[in-house]
């Protein structure tokens, strides 16, 4: 059974909401019925005893108030998160949803305003606002189970609109239990660090002595580290000639800044991002609570709203410290996208490669290549396009031994460069490219286009095949971590019997393919096995058969920066 959560007609949904019986296909199953906002959790906690799943606009809008009266919901349809994917999927290209003028349906929901991203293809973030409040929920309903049903495949879709879906509540519960963040211990690594909290505006004691130093070695007592234009000016001055203050182009150069400069780098981007402002901000009740966005990235990774759950550096983890009596149970799929790859392109001899053992090493035991970092840099390097180097040394030597997946990546690749789209495993379509994309290379076809063009169109068309290469990897990768958390959390809810969230297991921190529960101690150990048994499961849900494991290595630790040397 499926209800429909929406505004009651003539009011707002702060008002009074409706409730609407449907069946798989979106019929109704009786009168709806409507119930005011204060009556709405309870009405929610009543049904839930039969396992509907609630179809609602955004999980955002609906889930919090229910976690905070104290109601948790076992399964929903995101119905934004859901549009997006069939409207965009080659599978559903031809439904009467995917062929509809746009809509207020098709504006990225309350889940992206602000979405930021650590991943290589930033292009993809998805932002927007929730303006869809008042559109028919039901009517939607219809016209997804309609494109769904009408796909070659409708169970991969299905699967993966129901993965996407249950990523929506995992965020919102995430959030809701909170990271547990001592801030005390944060100031204290901070003060070790940097130095003494300065006065707004001054720099912490160790960047000024840093600040001095730079300026010493390039001798220019205006030098200014924080200003990338005024800083590349005073290296050239100095003899360093930098076109950027890239890290990696500054450390292929010998110069005594260097060393100082990148210190003090490192450290302006741990006050920047993960200083004193961001614990005033961040923390609260000993807690911080990362602001997920689902589908944030047009592969399916998740992206974040603040925060920077994305990018919590080593050097503050040692603040992410267990409550009294728990412990963390810290989990990480090994070498998850070769892995993913193997799957996908049905590569029996990677998948023996990886058996029992690490992926890379296994590699090496085969003959393909000598070394363990050459067999990790060859395979990211076919994932992500690298030709050159040595990643393009070790390419064809992967390709001799493991055809299939090297041929997988490679087709998708001409694929991109020829302007077509590419699908993960269970359906989720990459962008077209841009219109300006395709005239750069109409214009490079045309008679006598000039080499500078060609050149050009060339460059585009690389770059573009090197995403859908890799969209095809990452992104199915993203729907396993999906399938993992989503086994996880139905495990760890059964574990629980009646317990509330916070009072029992409950997950509290997630990294693409690297999840955090806290766990009462007693616990700790019956969590691990969960979670390996789910990663297990995620593989079997979407690969069946497919004699490919994903073995994850677990920690027990009371803090995080324990679980990873």
């Amino acid at each position: 059974m499926h209800i429909a959560v929406s505004a009651a007609a003539g009011t707002d949904a702060d008002e009074a909401v409706t409730l609407t019986e449907l069946d798989e296909a979106g019929r109704l199953l009786g009168q709806p019925e409507t119930v005011s906002r204060d009556e709405f959790a309870r009405a929610v906690a009543q049904r839930e005893e039969q396992s509907p799943r609630w179809v609602w606009d955004d999980t955002r809008r609906w889930y919090p108030a229910l976690l905070d009266a104290g109601v948790e919901v076992e399964r929903c349809v995101d119905l934004r998160l859901c549009h997006a994917i069939l409207r965009n999927a080659a599978a559903t290209a031809e439904s009467e949803l995917a062929l509809a003028p746009a809509s207020s349906w098709d504006a990225p929901s309350s889940w992206a305003e602000h979405g930021e991203t650590d991943t290589l293809f930033d292009l993809g973030v998805q932002r927007g606002r929730d303006d869809a409040a008042g559109a028919d929920p039901v009517e939607e309903f219809r016209l997804q189970r309609a494109a769904v049903a009408g796909a070659a495949d409708p169970n991969r879709l299905s699967l993966l609109l129901a993965a996407e879906s249950a990523g929506s509540l995992i965020a919102i519960e995430m959030q809701f239990a909170g990271l547990p963040w001592n801030a005390s211990r944060h100031n204290e690594l901070l003060v070790e660090l940097l130095g003494e909290r300065p006065p707004a505006g001054q720099r912490p004691a160790r960047m000024h002595e840093l600040l001095l130093e730079i300026r010493a070695a390039i001798d220019d007592p205006t030098a200014n580290p924080d200003s990338p234009v005024e800083l590349v000016k005073s290296l050239r001055r100095a003899g360093v000639d930098v076109s950027s203050t890239n890290r990696w182009e500054l450390a292929r150069h010998e110069h005594p800044v260097i060393e100082p400069l990148l210190a003090y780098k490192k450290l302006s981007r741990l006050l920047t991002a993960n200083g004193w402002n961001w614990i005033d901000t961040w923390v609260e009740g000993g807690r911080f609570r990362p602001v997920y966005v689902p589908g944030g990235v047009v592969t399916g990774r998740w992206a974040a709203d603040g925060g920077g759950a994305l990018q919590l550096p080593h050097q503050v983890r040692g603040a992410v410290i267990a409550d009294p009596g728990w412990m963390f149970v810290v989990a990480d799929a090994a070498q998850l996208e070769p892995r993913i790859l193997t799957a996908m392109s049905g590569d029996r001899a990677m998948a023996l490669a990886g058996r029992d053992r690490d992926l890379y090493d296994g590699i090496v035991a085969s003959g393909a290549v000598e070394t363990r970092a050459a067999a990790k840099v060859g395979m990211l390097g076919a994932m992500y396009g690298a030709t050159t180097g040595e990643s393009g040394r070790m390419l064809p030597r992967l390709a001799r031994s493991y055809p299939s997946a090297i041929r997988f990546v490679e087709e998708a690749a001409r694929l991109g460069e020829s302007g077509a789209v590419v699908s993960t495993h269970l359906g989720r379509t990459s962008p077209q490219p841009s219109p300006e994309w395709r005239e750069l290379q109409d214009d490079a076809r045309q008679e006598g286009a000039s080499e500078a063009v060609q050149a050009r169109a060339k460059t585009a068309r690389r770059s573009w095949g090197r995403f859908t290469r890799n969209f095809v990897v990452q992104g199915t990768a993203a729907e396993w971590a999906l399938a993992w958390m989503a086994g996880l959390r139905r495990r760890l809810a059964l574990s629980g019997a009646e317990a509330a969230l916070r009072q029992r297991p409950h997950l509290v921190f997630f990294l693409h393919d690297e999840i955090v529960v806290h766990a009462p101690a007693a616990q700790a150990e019956a969590v691990a096995r969960e979670v390996r048994e789910a990663a297990a499961e995620a593989g079997r849900l979407l690969f069946g058969s497919a004699p490919v494991q994903f073995p994850v290595s677990v920690a027990i630790v009371g803090s995080y920066d324990e679980a990873k040397g």
